[in-house]
């Protein structure tokens, strides 16, 4: 009889992984990084355990996008208050806030419950080519991969 395998939380390693988007389609780094997050690319992946990794992101102002997305693509928030939807183009959003692209990306990619709200904690993004995590010695996500 085989058993199924299942990871104790003191076997996960914590990993941390470095992604430069520079000149990256959108759409496909998103699904790229939510597949690390969720731990899929682990051989001990186990659905509804935190077996993912941290994904540090730098350059994230330089990632592009296909056809007309920069224009016609509306990013809506509410404000709760009456006639409080406010609206921003991608193109607007790049230039003032470009970290909250790629989260909302990756964020329409994962679980939207408690898990997936725990494994976004794990997603750092950072504008400029500069981060705070050198100590924690990531590996490039290109390297993973090979």
């Amino acid at each position: 009889m085989n058993k199924t395998y299942i990871p104790k939380a003191a076997d996960i390693q914590e990993q941390w992984y470095l992604v430069d988007a520079t000149d990256q389609t959108l759409g496909r780094l998103a699904s790229q990084i939510a597949t690390v997050l969720l731990g899929k690319h682990r051989p001990d992946f186990t659905p509804g355990m935190d077996t993912g990794a941290h994904v540090v992101v730098v350059n994230c102002g330089k990632v592009v996008v296909t056809g007309k997305k920069l224009d016609d693509k509306i990013y809506y928030h509410h404000s709760q208050y009456p006639s409080g939807l406010k609206s921003i183009s991608l193109r607007q959003q790049l230039n003032k806030h470009p970290d909250r692209v790629l989260k909302s990306a990756v964020w329409g990619m994962l679980p939207h419950n408690k898990y997936g709200r725990q494994v976004i904690k794990k997603l750092k993004l950072y504008p400029g080519s500069e981060h705070p995590h050198v100590a924690q010695n990531p590996v490039t996500l290109a390297e993973m991969k090979e």
